[in-house]
């Protein structure tokens, strides 16, 4: 089961009772907009606690389809990556 956006905010107004409904989505959608934009331009998102968002570039390589098995070039690309932080992963590990 996925913790989805809708879920995010449904807990944030339930937790918050000040705020409202319309008030939580904008706070997670500010958010969120904030955080895909600092990933876009290259910058690294850390949340202590929880972890760190990376860009890397990857460079282009060689690859095989593996329905035909023919090789092909796939481009260089940016690719997010995720180090979770030590306190989370001690936390998800000791369940």
């Amino acid at each position: 089961m996925s913790l989805t956006k809708a879920d995010l905010i449904q807990q944030i107004h339930q937790t918050h009772p000040n705020l409202t409904k319309l008030q939580s989505t904008n706070f997670v959608e500010t958010f969120l907009s904030i955080s895909k934009l600092s990933l876009i331009a290259g910058k690294s998102l850390l949340l202590s606690g929880f972890g760190k968002f990376n860009i890397k570039d990857k460079n282009p390589r060689r690859g095989r389809n593996p329905k035909t098995g023919g090789e092909l070039m796939l481009d260089a690309r940016r690719v997010v990556t995720f180090k979770p932080a030590g306190i989370l992963r001690s936390r998800i590990n000791s369940d």
